[in-house]
């Protein structure tokens, strides 16, 4: 694995080390001799003297890959080192990618398991946050302007609804790409029975390629690392917006930070949210992995070799960096710190300009035509705004009584209608059911 070691987790670590390469396309060959004994093609005797006998040694597999630059051929010839004549059933009617593609998909799909797990755990996390924030205000922002009020569980309640999607997006992919080939060199089954492969791959709990040439097709690992860089991407936006938030002129969240934590080796007041910063960071470069993977997609014929290099280092590193990314991240959200006093505060930071939009609309209601409603509190906002007076006392001083009763005016500043169908966006996303 060539991650560096900040970024890697033990339990994905120990998926992509050589050790367990070697482990899983010794369980790949164990399968297909499995199902010649099952029809009959070789001796039962044999199959179980492999069994027994077979030994991998990964520093006798390096010494011979050094003189025969091939590393299946290096751990086929180790392998039979280690048994006696029985040993010309090893590796019989395969091709190396036969091996290798379909011990790869053994690897990615218990990878598969480790990210599907840590991004249920997020899903649950958002629908939490969600649920407890539901009718606490907040501003919303559009192009980073304060706009209407909103609530901050909205914000929670859109990224359940992407991770949502991510996770059947997940779901679906496994299904592609967590597929066996063992079709032969050019994938016509010239020298191998197709109920090999099919015996084979039930053993391995892999569904058979429809079809393949000596590879299976890398539009496949293509899709794969388009829903993992998808799944970056919605950490990544969730991030984003603590960052925003976390700002010092609007601080209604901070990341948890310790008593021996540092900030700055300079300014020694800050708090900088660098878990999230983090996360950012490493979605550009999930991001990168999928330029890789569909420029692998077109090989020359029915297979050359310009895609392995790369996902030696690609499918490693993007399944490992995504749940470190998942792992990191969800203990921060966890412990987030959430101000809801500061979020009012920003409500009114703006004495009552956000609220226009409610005048404008009840003055239409009253009779005034849009153009008119809207160009009256258009001006007495930007008035407000440059003498840093509240929205509703200019909008008195321009004589907006001519329309609006008092009451009828203090009405369109609360905050209650802003909230007033949070109810039915949450029905719609099922945020009351249970998610496994």
């Amino acid at each position: 694995m060539m991650m560096i070691e900040r970024y890697q987790t033990e339990a994905m670590k120990q998926i992509w080390t050589d050790s367990h390469k070697y482990a899983t396309w010794w369980q790949v060959e164990l399968a297909v001799l499995a199902a010649y004994v099952q029809k009959g093609l070789i001796p039962q005797s044999d199959y179980e003297q492999i069994k027994l006998h077979a030994r991998i040694n990964e520093q006798r597999i390096k010494e011979l890959e050094a003189i025969l630059h091939h590393d299946v051929i290096a751990f086929t010839r180790q392998i039979s080192e280690t048994l006696g004549e029985e040993k010309k059933w090893v590796h019989y009617g395969l091709t190396s990618t036969d091996v290798v593609d379909t011990a790869n998909s053994l690897l990615i799909k218990q990878a598969n398991d480790l990210i599907e797990q840590s991004l249920l755990k997020m899903l649950n996390l958002l629908q939490k946050l969600a649920l407890k924030y539901q009718w606490t205000p907040c501003i919303g922002r559009t192009h980073g302007m304060h706009a209407e009020i909103t609530s901050f569980g909205l914000k929670w309640a859109l990224y359940f609804d992407e991770t949502k999607r991510n996770l059947n997006r997940f779901r679906q992919v496994r299904q592609e790409i967590e597929v066996g080939k063992l079709s032969g060199a050019v994938g016509n089954f010239a020298n191998f029975d197709p109920e090999i492969e099919r015996l084979a791959c039930e053993q391995l709990k892999l569904t058979p390629a429809a079809i393949a040439t000596q590879v299976l097709s890398r539009d496949r690992h293509a899709h794969y690392l388009m829903v993992l860089a998808l799944i970056a991407s919605g950490i990544e936006k969730i991030a984003l917006e603590v960052r925003h938030l976390s700002r010092t002129e609007i601080g209604e969240v901070q990341e948890f930070f310790s008593q021996t934590q540092k900030g700055s080796s300079a300014m020694p007041h800050k708090k900088n949210p660098i878990a999230s910063e983090n996360i950012c960071g490493l979605a550009r470069m999930m991001r990168s992995y999928l330029q890789v993977a569909l420029e692998n997609n077109a090989l020359w014929h029915e297979r050359d070799i310009s895609h392995s290099s790369t996902e030696r280092l690609m499918l490693p590193d993007a399944t490992g960096l995504l749940f470190y990314m998942l792992e990191r991240y969800r203990p921060t959200l966890e412990k987030l710190q959430i101000n809801p006093q500061r979020m009012m505060e920003n409500i009114h930071l703006t004495k009552g300009l956000i609220f226009s939009g409610q005048v404008v609309s009840l003055l239409i209601e009253k009779g005034l035509s849009r153009e008119q409603s809207y160009d009256f509190v258009q001006q007495a906002s930007q008035l407000a705004l440059t003498t840093k007076k509240a929205l509703m006392a200019v909008l008195k001083e321009q004589g907006i009584n001519k329309w609006l009763t008092p009451a009828e005016l203090q009405a369109c500043f609360t905050i209650e209608p802003y909230l007033k169908n949070t109810d039915y966006i949450y029905q719609q996303l099922h945020l009351g059911d249970s998610y496994e």
